[in-house]
C-alpha cells in the first residue's frame, strides 16, 4: 500500500510534469493551477494544497531544470573517459539543448520571479559550480569564471539566434550552433595548454 506521503509526492510530480507540459506548449500564459490540475488529473484543489500560487508552480519547474542541469553537469564533470574540452562542450550543448528544445523553460530558468528574484538564481548554484568545475579543469582556477561566463553568455546567444530563427542561416554561412560552440572550446582549450 502506498503511504500519504509517497502519494503527496507522486502527486507534486505529477503536477510539476503536466506543468512542464503545459509551459512547453503554451507558454507561461498557458501555465494556471486550474489548468495544471486538469492535465495532471487530479482534483481541483490538488495543485493549491502544493502551490500556494503559479509564482511558486512556476519557480518549482525551473528549480526542477537546473537540478536536472546539475546533474548532468556533474556526471559530465565525473566521467574519466572525456577530455576537458568534451566535457566543456558537452555542458555548453547541454544548455543549448534546453534552449532549443523547451524555449520557454529555458528563458523561465533565467527569469527572475518577482516575489523571489534570487530563487532561481540559488536554484542554478550547483549546475554553475559544476561548470565551474568543468572550466577550471581546462584553463585553470584564476581563469574559470571569465571563460564561464563569455560560454555562458554565448550559450545563450546561440540559444536565442536558433529559437529565433537567425541559426543556421545563409548569412551566417549555414554555421551551426555546434559550430559555434567548437570554435570557442578549441580557442579557449588553445589558452589552457598555452598557460
Amino acid at each position: 500500500m502506498i503511504s500519504r506521503a509517497e502519494s503527496t509526492a507522486a502527486t507534486r510530480r505529477a503536477l510539476l510534469d503536466a506543468a512542464a507540459d503545459l509551459l512547453d506548449r503554451g507558454g507561461l500564459e498557458a501555465v494556471t493551477l486550474r489548468a495544471v490540475g486538469a492535465e495532471a488529473g487530479v482534483t481541483r484543489g490538488a495543485p493549491y494544497r502544493h502551490f500556494p500560487d503559479k509564482e511558486s508552480l512556476l519557480v518549482a519547474i525551473g528549480t526542477r531544470a537546473w537540478d536536472r542541469l546539475g546533474d548532468l553537469m556533474q556526471a559530465l564533470r565525473a566521467d574519466p573517459g572525456l577530455p576537458a574540452a568534451e566535457k566543456l562542450r558537452g555542458g555548453v550543448l547541454a544548455l543549448i539543448d534546453i534552449g532549443r528544445a523547451q524555449p520557454h523553460l529555458y528563458k523561465l530558468m533565467f527569469s527572475n520571479p518577482s516575489g523571489d528574484p534570487t530563487a532561481l538564481a540559488r536554484a542554478a548554484e550547483r549546475s554553475q559550480t559544476e561548470f565551474l568545475a568543468i572550466v577550471a579543469d581546462l584553463v585553470g582556477e584564476q581563469d574559470a569564471r571569465r571563460y564561464a561566463a563569455l560560454l555562458i553568455s554565448t550559450a545563450n546567444g546561440v540559444a536565442g539566434m536558433e529559437v529565433s530563427g537567425q541559426l543556421p542561416n545563409e548569412k551566417w554561412g549555414e554555421v551551426r550552433a555546434e559550430d559555434l560552440i567548437d570554435t570557442l572550446v578549441t580557442m579557449i582549450a588553445e589558452k589552457g595548454r598555452r598557460s
